[in-house]
């Protein structure tokens, strides 16, 4: 591991040797791996490109999130600038570094939209987007190379993994009782939970090493190391089981079509934003936050809203306004 820490080390400063006129591009691709950037793409893909994909985008993140969460927790490896003075460190993180969240979140998200659309200027553009989100990572000293390898491979195997059973799965489901499988996904989100609590119970007394945080400190709009964040795990699980139930819910009223006009799809979006920041925002500014399962409880019932008004509420209030049909796809 030291082997590819060092070399790592190396590749890194050779690439921010190149100079800072690549820092915009790079943040830029950065960007299309984050929290804040899914946010506002699966809405837009759900409510006015296709529902269906727009489902398993949202099931495809939400599982990847986990995952890397696990991950990160299970291998506990540093960020290259926490680690070497001479990494700048231009994007700070709090979390271990690998498996890198950005590539692997790119490859699941992007892969499983190539693999639904099946075209081949999509499968361009998404190999595109993936290896620049990956490589950013490098140059902004928040990755190793072998941070972003694993990711991309985790993200590889998300995606196969949702295209093989993704038919089987809803055959099964096809025959449950909403309530069959509004249950299901609770019981679902509680794995989630489970799993990702549990691994962070486990390193619960981990402490950062004096030398990472010192060098932590010197990143550009540094932030002190916290890789042992228990909140995660709760985030993906009430946004697994709120986009599951919503879903289940809107398939008993006749399901969800995303096309229209381009004026309905444009209004549908801001409404349907709206919404989802007064959740997404409100709720965050109203409920307490804090460490401890409480405080957890209510980031899962946070998240939960928000993944129900994507794929329920703000479906159901389009087609009261008019502005969509119900069907399916």
């Amino acid at each position: 591991m030291q082997m590819l820490i060092e070399f790592g080390i190396s590749l890194i400063i050779a690439l921010q040797s190149l100079g800072e006129w690549l820092l915009l591009p790079m943040r830029f691709f950065s960007y299309l791996g984050t929290e804040e950037f899914f946010l506002l793409m699966l809405p837009l893909i759900y409510w006015c490109v296709d529902s269906a994909l727009g489902i398993r985008v949202g099931l495809v993140l939400v599982t990847s999130d986990l995952i890397n969460y696990v991950g990160k927790l299970f291998f506990m490896g540093p960020r290259p600038y926490w680690v070497s003075s001479h990494v700048r460190g231009f994007w700070a993180e709090t979390s271990f570094g690998i498996p890198s969240g950005h590539a692997q979140h790119a490859a699941s998200v992007w892969g499983i939209i190539a693999a639904y659309v099946k075209k081949t200027w999509v499968w361009a553009v998404a190999l595109f987007l993936i290896f620049f989100i990956g490589f950013s990572r490098l140059y902004l000293g928040a990755h190793f190379p072998h941070d972003v390898l694993l990711g991309w491979l985790l993200g590889a195997l998300i995606v196969w993994a949702f295209s093989y059973f993704w038919e089987a799965a809803q055959n099964w489901l096809a025959h449950k009782t909403l309530w069959n499988k509004i249950a299901i996904a609770f019981s679902v989100s509680l794995l989630f939970i489970l799993f990702g609590y549990g691994m962070a119970s486990l390193r619960g007394s981990y402490q950062v090493p004096e030398a990472w945080v010192n060098n932590a400190l010197l990143a550009d709009e540094a932030e002190m190391p916290a890789p042992v964040n228990a909140s995660g795990p709760f985030t993906a699980a009430g946004v697994f089981f709120g986009l599951a139930a919503g879903a289940a819910w809107m398939e008993t009223r006749g399901g969800y079509r995303a096309d229209g006009t381009l004026d309905k799809r444009a209004l549908r979006y801001v409404v349907g934003l709206i919404g989802l920041l007064v959740l997404y925002m409100g709720l965050g500014m109203i409920f307490p936050r804090g460490d401890g399962f409480v405080f957890y409880m209510l980031r899962y019932f946070r998240y939960t809203l928000v993944g129900w008004w994507v794929s329920g509420g703000a479906p159901w209030v389009f087609m009261k306004l008019n502005l969509a049909e119900s069907g399916a796809g």
